[in-house]
């Protein structure tokens, strides 16, 4: 069986025990404890392999050899070379929760935890040029298995994951008790992304081009700061006002104008407009009066009056000045 078939029937996947004990469980219950120490050797032939020049990709003959047992031995604890993986990689998950509750447990405030667990978790994650070959080969096997696992085998990779969810979402729950991140998050959705930009966070700095570092607390802290308070600019630790502001016109749509409000402002618009229309109303009542009312003075009334009496007499003038010239032609 090669790494990428699946495990047949997913029994472990649905009694819930985690690869090591179903191994274990194989033998009668006098055997156990021999049973105990050959899956260990197992395993840790397994780890010594991983950590050399293979990585992931060794044989079980090799892991046979490494570990001084028969072919026959293996494969009555496992089902091939897919389910030793397994049992590794639910050995190196329980490995590292249990010392980051160690770790995490020395911290008194419930934030100070959340930040412990990312940044020491971030540091197990990630290797440096000064570390150990065995310890690169190792953490580089493990992440490739991983993402393999993700990809390939969710439920399996969802069961393996759960002592490290299991702490992270204890640990939100107690910071979000604590007024430490706001409420209303999906614990166990935080968790999951936590955990994913954590240990893949090798990849980041590929893409990003950037140089890796031998000191990996500001790799860390950044990665801390970046998961803590997202990418909104910040006063004094907390979002800024515009941040709130942008964040409660996308959650609400604005409310609709009252009757209430609307006639509310009719009185104010009325009054704003009266008194311009007041003001206007003398200027035109002055302007269309203006000429009726207007008397004339005694010369302007003889001058009309001449006018109008020279206008009358003219058409008479014309009339004689015609009969004239008939007579004079006749």
């Amino acid at each position: 069986m090669t790494m990428n078939d699946p495990v047949p029937g997913g029994v472990a996947a649905e009694t819930g025990t985690t690869w090591r004990e179903m191994a274990v469980a194989r033998s009668v219950d006098p055997a156990r404890l021999r049973a105990e120490k050959r899956v260990q050797r197992f395993l840790d032939a397994a780890l010594e392999l991983i950590s050399g020049d293979s990585g992931k990709d060794f044989t079980v003959q090799e892991v046979v050899k490494q570990s001084g047992q028969s072919l026959r031995s293996f494969y009555q604890y496992f089902a091939g070379k897919h389910e030793l993986l397994l049992a590794l990689f639910e050995e190196s998950v329980n490995s590292t929760a249990q010392r980051l509750r160690d770790w995490t447990g020395q911290e008194d405030e419930p934030l100070e935890r959340l930040h412990r667990f990312t940044v020491e978790y971030y540091r197990l994650c990630r290797t440096t040029p000064k570390d150990s070959k065995a310890r690169r080969a190792a953490t580089l096997g493990m992440a490739e298995f991983a993402q393999q696992l993700l990809t390939e085998h969710p439920k399996e990779a969802a069961r393996a994951f759960v002592p490290l969810t299991s702490l992270l979402v204890e640990i939100l729950d107690e910071t979000a008790a604590a007024g430490g991140i706001r409420e209303g998050l999906d614990h166990r959705r935080v968790a999951g992304t936590v955990l994913q930009a954590t240990m893949f966070s090798s990849f980041s700095v590929t893409i990003g081009g950037l140089p890796v570092d031998d000191d990996l607390t500001a790799e860390a802290e950044a990665l801390w700061e970046l998961l803590l308070h997202g990418m909104a600019p910040e006063v004094s630790g907390r979002p800024d006002k515009a941040v709130a502001k942008t964040a409660a016109r996308s959650a609400t749509k604005a409310p609709a104008k009252s009757p209430v409000s609307a006639s509310a402002k009719t009185p104010a618009k009325a009054a704003t407009k009266a008194p311009a229309k007041a003001a206007k109303t003398p200027t035109r009542a002055v302007r269309k009066t203006a000429p009726k009312t207007a008397t004339k003075t005694p010369t302007e009334t003889v001058a009309t009056t001449a006018t109008k009496t020279a206008a009358k007499a003219a058409p008479a003038k014309k009339t004689a000045a015609k009969r004239a010239t008939k007579r004079t032609a006749g």
